[in-house]
């Protein structure tokens, strides 16, 4: 019999947090951060991180484990996420990032490849289109040339592929909760999220990292970062994390749609909890 896992996912702002405490308190659960940039220290505004407070109310795992100056890859998630799952007895992952989850949750092997395409006789083009392939998720400067190669790289050294392309075996008996934002709800929501986060400290944040040579890719600290260079107003900052949040809430449905089976749920019903926790409850007998 495989193990027991509760999945909650959805775009930011949409309630992901509130609901997992709720979920994770009424089935005496632990949480899992599912989201790769919770994974960082120090990024805690811009990733919309739980809460010191709400972490004493459940215990939280993966969060703040590494240091943003590491480049870390979704196989070191795996791993740490696989071993936490073992020693929980009821775990509850919660987050965003699709690729991070489904490599966890189905039988997904890493092999060292070599690379057979010289990528320098790519263009920046090219290179970001294979790039998106593979992690689709990821935020880069397509014009950076270095780091669109230094990226690939990596991505092709840890790509997911399997000899025996297990990449649709579930290891685990999974219910995976999507929380959905309507898309014509979803710019007021990302506007008062972020106006939110500014009013929080979010461009302090920003600079804290900077003064550490640290400067991210991640949606909202890279348009911040511009504009504490002074190359953007903070005005063509916060309209381009809106429009960037935007598409990436649209490739997430997409992304889980399309890869894994989903229970799709109204965010900003009413009744949201008690019908989570009744396909929870149904889902726990089975």
């Amino acid at each position: 019999m495989m193990k027991k896992v509760l999945v909650i996912v959805g775009p930011t702002a949409s309630g992901k947090t509130k609901l997992s405490l709720e979920i994770a308190k009424k089935f005496q659960a632990e949480i899992i951060n599912g989201d790769s940039v919770q994974l960082y220290k120090g990024l805690d505004i811009g990733s919309a991180k739980v809460s010191v407070d709400e972490q004493k109310l459940i215990p939280h795992h993966l969060l703040d484990i590494f240091d943003p100056k590491e480049l870390k890859t979704v196989y070191d998630y795996q791993k740490l996420a696989r071993e936490k799952i073992e020693v929980i007895d009821l775990p509850l992952i919660v987050g965003g990032t699709g690729l991070y989850i489904q490599s966890t949750l189905f039988d997904y092997e890493f092999n060292e490849q070599k690379i057979s395409v010289n990528l320098e006789e790519l263009t920046n083009d090219e290179l970001f289109e294979e790039l998106i392939k593979l992690d689709p998720y990821i935020e880069i400067d397509r014009f950076n040339r270095r780091r669109l190669i230094s990226a690939l790289k990596l991505a092709l050294n840890n790509d997911l592929r399997s000899k025996k392309q297990n990449k649709h075996k579930p290891l685990y008996d999974a219910c995976i909760i999507y929380l959905d934002l309507e898309r014509s709800m979803q710019e007021d929501i990302f506007r008062k999220r972020l106006d939110m986060q500014l009013e929080q400290g979010f461009i302090e944040e920003v600079e804290d990292l900077r003064k550490r040579g640290i400067h991210l890719n991640m949606i909202g600290y890279r348009e911040l970062d511009q504009y504490l260079d002074g190359t953007i107003s903070l005005e063509e900052a916060k309209e381009q994390i809106i429009n960037k949040t935007k598409k990436l809430a649209k490739r997430q449905k997409t992304w889980f749609k399309n890869q894994m089976h989903v229970h799709m749920f109204d965010a900003l019903a009413q009744d949201l909890f008690t019908h989570v926790q009744k396909q929870i409850e149904d889902f726990l007998k089975e």
